[in-house]
């Protein structure tokens, strides 16, 4: 049984097999319905050079079947039993979950460790499924400039991390992958030791326990799982612009990241001060700072923050802002950047700053009443090396956030030097082309949040 150093929140238990496999059991009785999740410690940032795409592909070929269950029947059997089933891929970590009655519990535990041990990617599966990936590629991305725009602004970004290459991989690389980078990855990488195995909902710990001994606790480690060391990012002393028009766009919008603390384990006070940072700048569109200073005076049809934590290496602080209709880019820009420097002086209002930190709280509860928010919320942390500990002490850490916290925070990235500034803009289409394509959606409340390929590429 694994040690953790503090009391465990009620109904959630942990533990960890003799090969490797951490396993985290949240026990919710109030409906007969249980969710199982794998995660593996993998993702799209530990792919080697000129290999991009390689884990989102092999999350799709990991539907293709083993040596005793046929292409699709994983999700089949799932279906007739009246759950459901998926997975995604991170920068960080891939992951599958199966929704299902409780009393079929142990049916997809033995699907899910059968494809941990015996993928079988046939000859005439994978070059069919490398061309759904091109696909899928062009169609939520090169088909899509908000989506162009912000992967060439990440890019930016990031001068040396792999965090700057796209998910779901370059064109061009995808193209090119093979089976044998398929089976190289799988080989390497899909190992008890190097996963999570998450079970939320009606199941007791013993009978979790149990189960995993049963299905999983045969399956061999892959040797050692090594350490997760990746190119970092050197010191950024000059802010940086990009400009992108395109026909399709109804509306210019801009996007400003810049590199920010992730949580680490034992250390995740700077991180639980972006957080509440994020949410005081922009969290609400009627309280927060910069819809008061730039939505209700009428010069932003949208403007915000956003902040996510839970990133193996160093993350985004993203501002964006929708500048209102006659509102010039560069008026909108000088307004936001005046706000801004407001903030810097005045720090945040005590009344705005417990609202916040009162909001935060209550949505940790709230999350709290559903099994697979809990299961994403540990499997996820455990994959991008937060221990069990620090998933439980988070809502702590955000309570204690003060004033002085929020504004050291605000001083890291609201000032610093290597922050990208992003511009995407309407453009007239050429006169033979106006009618070619219909413009693009309209942006999500926050279109930093907008990137299809950001944060999972989901196997449909």
């Amino acid at each position: 049984m694994a040690q953790d150093s503090g009391p465990m929140p009620q109904g959630v238990s942990h533990f960890t097999l003799e090969n490797g496999l951490e396993a985290v059991v949240i026990q919710d009785t109030r409906a007969p319905v249980v969710v199982q999740m794998v995660w593996y410690r993998i993702g799209a940032a530990d792919e080697a050079p000129g290999k991009s795409g390689i884990a989102h592909y092999l999350e799709h070929l990991m539907f293709k079947g083993t040596d005793t269950l046929a292409p699709g029947e994983l999700s089949q059997t799932v279906t007739a039993n009246g759950g459901s089933d998926n997975a995604f891929t991170s920068w960080d970590f891939t992951a599958y979950f199966q929704r299902i009655a409780s009393d079929r519990l142990p049916l997809v535990m033995e699907m899910e460790a059968d494809r941990m041990a015996n993928l079988n990617i046939r000859d005439e599966d994978w070059q069919a499924e490398r061309q759904v990936v091109l696909e899928e590629r062009a169609q939520r991305v090169d088909s899509d400039p908000t989506a162009l725009f912000l992967e060439e602004l990440n890019a930016a970004l990031h001068d040396n991390h792999p965090y700057g290459r796209p998910i779901i991989g370059w064109r061009d690389e995808i193209g090119a992958l093979t089976r044998d980078d398929a089976i190289a990855w799988y080989d390497t990488h899909y190992s008890p030791n190097e996963a999570i195995l998450v079970i939320a909902g009606d199941v007791t710990p013993e009978e979790a326990r149990a189960l995993a001994e049963e299905h999983y606790g045969a399956i061999p480690a892959k040797g050692q799982a090594e350490p997760r060391l990746r190119p970092q990012e050197p010191p950024k002393r000059t802010a940086r612009r990009m400009e992108m028009s395109d026909p399709r766009v109804a509306q210019p919008r801009m996007i400003r990241a810049v590199l920010a603390q992730e949580r680490d384990p034992g250390a995740q006070q700077e991180a639980a001060a972006l957080t509440v940072l994020a949410a005081l700048l922009g969290g609400s569109s009627q309280t927060s700072v910069l819809s008061q200073r730039l939505m209700m005076p009428g010069t932003a049809l949208w403007a915000g923050a956003s902040y996510d934590g839970l990133s193996l290496d160093r993350t985004r602080f993203t501002l964006s802002m929708i500048p209102a209709e006659g509102t010039p880019p560069e008026e909108a820009e000088a307004a936001l950047d005046a706000a801004l420097a407001q903030f810097l002086e005045d720090g945040p209002d005590p009344a705005d700053l417990e609202r916040v930190k009162t909001r935060i709280r209550a949505q940790e509860i709230y999350s709290r009443d559903s099994a697979h928010g809990r299961a994403y919320e540990y499997g996820q942390g455990l994959s991008t090396g937060l221990t069990v500990q620090d998933v439980n002490d988070w809502p702590t850490i955000l309570e204690a956030v003060t004033a002085e916290d929020v504004m050291a925070a605000a001083r890291q990235v609201l000032t610093a030097q290597g922050s990208v500034t992003g511009w995407l803009l309407p453009a007239d289409a050429p006169e033979e082309d106006a009618t070619a394509a219909p413009p693009a959606a309209e942006p999500a409340a926050d279109p930093a949040l907008a990137e299809p390929a950001e944060q999972t590429e989901v196997q449909e």
